[in-house]
């Protein structure tokens, strides 16, 4: 069926405002070959010729448009308009004269009189002037630009070259009020100047006034809807402003104007940062480096992306590649620092953080950082002094106030670090690490209740969410009854956190009709034969939402929590682990098949190594003193990456740490906690092995370093078969090693007399 002259001028219209202008050119076209004189069509068809420069086009269409309808006043301003644009003065005001017998508005019609007589009064810059100006911003030579764009904008008030030239002139030079005005000038004198809009944008992001920069960028992008800078750069302003979908769709837009443009493909990839969509964003710093492979900035933010998604090794090899490609690039210099310090290379990290202050000296986010990295090198005046600094630079910087307070903490200066928690929790109130370093340093100082309640901010950490379990029945809050009841203790930190907290079992089970714990699975046997009226399961979260099978249900860290006097009085003094008997006996044989009596068991690392656990762990080297004692008998109680030290051991000192070659300490929990039953003494640093042996009640010596966070009544061992031999923060390990070494020896002169009697 065939349209309708007014349903095509529809269709046209709507293609012409969606900036579809072929397809509605084509449709004016058409209506003309079926009504040439068509008063609409022919003005259309004559915007559409003078948005592409064609004014010689556009004047018969608009003079065709009046004649057939004289009597609409857009009609009127196009060809007016069109006249002047094409310096025909003469007929413009002949024109106007004419529009005003008609009755129009005289208000407008003066303004278009007014613009007439700007046209036919003022002469443009010779092109010699304009290329001068425009070689002097180009070059950089700011000075001449500006007094060379202030005589011609005197000269020729109405043309925006020279007013454009001289708002770049004035942002560049970091004046920026000045440039506001000579932007909205620029304006004044041609609306219709996407470019001027742009400009304006930029000056008013410049000036943080984020909202008005939106309107500007979308003005520019109305008037040139391909303009793929205004596109990317709205992108970023929505960015700033927390329209984070509307900013993907504008820097999406403009990727898809021009595929090649570098600079949008990074902007992407910072909103889609924003939006947590990392992998994503990772790609489209890419693409932005194969697009500009000297791109400082995507180099640094894809150094930054591959920091979070943890490809540490990646996002060093990024950020120096930036700094080789600007060796003064703050954020790379800064962010390396991060990076660095993440992987340990903590003398690195100093470095580049020094380079980064070097740049900025009053940033304080990387004085915060330096004094972090300080800390963990043991320089602990230089970091409280970068950390105090950094507050001082930014007074309400909460993130500072809890690294200075776990500086404090490491120097035993419990009070100071207490009190700087604290204000870092009255500047962010939710700041979840601030209360959960918070609570280990109220239970170091003896302050059980508030310490317990402050370390339930543990599952508002980011690295604790996904460890939360969400069942339908309600967390056990100490107070509520469990007489008839059936409770769920499920585990949430390590195997050695388990077992430790699991001391608190029986005190549980007194007060419900029936307990069960979820645990990993290889402590099933242990916990099991230990806890024989307590139902011990593995984990399984895989129904936690539909579950039905209890009343309430907590973790096992809370455990402490709900029976604060039986813990604060240290009740828990005996074993509370139960080995295999059978398995005891096993290895009491093949120990004396090894040699002398007394039998000590040592363990002296973690599997996981970063520089806040090494402070935890002396180097096996320093364990001199107490391998070196002759007629005892020592076992290895480490259970990963422990084959070159036990060879150093036997190098060095000439002892022979036993390993079982065929015990996998690291999963038979059960078999190893039989092992250490039937050990005399175990030797130990703060790590698992501790737990066991301990638990069954072996004498268990710890060095322990005093000022640790972990030092306190949630992770140490429970047992009376426990002595500490702590070092400070300030203090080699020596001493404590020593002190250990005479307990060995007393046990060994005490082995020694026993076999004498016999």
């Amino acid at each position: 069926m065939e349209l309708s002259i007014e349903q095509a001028l529809h269709q046209g219209v709507a293609a012409h405002n969606s900036g579809n202008l072929q397809e509605a050119k084509l449709i004016y076209q058409a209506i003309l070959k079926s009504d040439p004189k068509h008063p609409d069509a022919n003005h259309n068809l004559g915007l559409i010729a003078i948005s592409v420069d064609q004014i010689a086009l556009a004047l018969p269409l608009f003079k065709t448009a009046l004649d057939g309808n004289p009597s609409i006043e857009r009609f009127w301003v196009s060809y007016i308009d069109a006249l002047i644009k094409d310096n025909q003065l003469k007929s413009a005001k002949q024109a106007i004269r004419k529009a005003k017998k008609k009755g129009f508005n005289v208000k407008k019609l003066g303004a278009l009189v007014a613009k007439s007589k700007v046209k036919a009064d003022t002469k443009e810059p010779s092109k010699e002037q304009l290329s001068g100006l425009l070689h002097h911003y180009q070059n950089g030579r700011y000075y001449d630009a500006e007094k060379l764009a202030r005589s011609l904008s005197i000269q020729f008030p109405s043309h925006n070259f020279s007013w454009k030239i001289l708002g770049a002139v004035l942002k560049e030079t970091d004046r920026l009020s000045e440039a506001l005005l000579t932007g909205k000038k620029t304006i004044e004198i041609a609306p219709d100047d996407a470019e001027a809009h742009f400009n304006l944008g930029n000056t008013l992001k410049e000036l943080d006034r984020l909202e008005q920069a939106a309107a500007s960028y979308t003005q520019a992008i109305v008037l040139k809807s391909d303009f793929v800078e205004a596109l990317s750069n709205l992108g970023n302003v929505l960015k700033e402003l927390g329209r984070l979908d509307e900013s993907e769709v504008s820097l999406r837009q403009a990727i898809a104007v021009k595929a090649d443009y570098a600079q949008a493909h990074n902007n992407l990839g910072n909103t889609l940062t924003e939006l947590g969509r990392f992998e994503l964003a990772e790609a489209s710093y890419k693409q932005a480096i194969v697009l500009k492979s000297d791109f400082v900035e995507a180099h640094s933010n894809l150094g930054n992306i591959c920091r979070k998604l943890g490809k540490l090794e990646e996002a060093e090899a990024s950020l120096r590649q930036a700094i080789v490609l600007k060796d003064d690039y703050f954020e790379a210099l800064s962010n390396l620092g991060v990076t660095l310090k993440e992987l340990g290379k903590l003398e690195e990290s100093e470095a580049s953080l020094r380079q980064a202050l070097a740049v900025k000296s009053d940033h304080a986010e990387v004085r915060s950082n330096l004094g972090v990295t300080l800390k963990e090198l043991g320089k602990y005046d230089e970091a409280e002094t970068n950390l105090r600094q950094a507050i001082v630079l930014k007074s309400d910087f909460a993130e500072a106030q809890n690294n200075l307070g776990n500086t404090l903490q490491e120097l035993g200066r419990l009070d100071e670090a207490e009190a700087s928690y604290k204000r870092a929790i009255a500047l962010q109130p939710d700041y979840a690490e601030a209360h959960h370093s918070l609570s280990f340093t109220l239970l170091k100082s003896g302050k059980l209740k508030e310490g317990l309640d402050e370390y339930e901010w543990r599952w508002k950490l980011a690295k604790n969410v996904s460890k939360n379990r969400v069942f339908p029945q309600p967390l056990w809050d100490g107070s509520q009854s469990l007489k008839g009841k059936r409770i769920l203790l499920w585990c949430e930190q390590g195997i050695g956190d388990t077992i430790n907290w699991s001391s608190c079992l029986s005190l549980v089970a007194a007060q419900a009709e029936q307990t069960v714990v979820e645990c990993q699975e290889k402590l099933i046997p242990l916990l099991a034969r230990s806890f024989p009226s307590v139902e011990i399961k593995r984990e399984n979260r895989s129904l936690d939402s539909q579950r039905d099978d209890f009343d309430f249900h907590l973790p096992m860290g809370s455990l402490y929590r709900h029976f604060i006097q039986k813990i604060g009085q240290n009740a828990n003094v005996d074993a509370y682990l139960v080995p295999d008997p059978v398995r005891v006996n096993f290895w009491r044989k093949r120990l004396n098949s090894l040699g002398k009596a007394p039998f000590i068991g040592v363990s002296w690392k973690s599997s996981v190594v970063n520089p806040f656990r090494q402070k935890h762990y002396p180097p096996i080297s320093e364990w001199y003193s107490v391998l070196s004692i002759s007629e005892v008998t020592f076992i290895n109680l480490q259970y990963v990456d422990f084959a070159d030290d036990l060879t150093k051991i036997q190098n060095d000192i000439g002892v022979k740490v036993h390993n079982f070659d065929d015990l996998d300490q690291y999963n038979d929990v059960d078999d190893v906690t039989a092992l250490c039953a039937a050990l005399d003494m175990v030797v130990s640093t703060k790590v698992t092995p501790l737990i066991f042996s301990s638990g069954v009640g072996t004498p268990t010596k710890i060095a322990n370093w005093r000022q640790s966070v972990w030092n306190n009544v949630i992770t140490n061992p429970v047992s009376s078969s426990v002595d500490m031999f702590e070092r400070n923060t300030w203090e080699p390990w020596d001493n404590v090693f020593q002190l250990i070494a005479e307990d060995i020896s007393k046990l060994k002169n005490k082995t020694l007399h026993s076999n004498d009697d016999l």
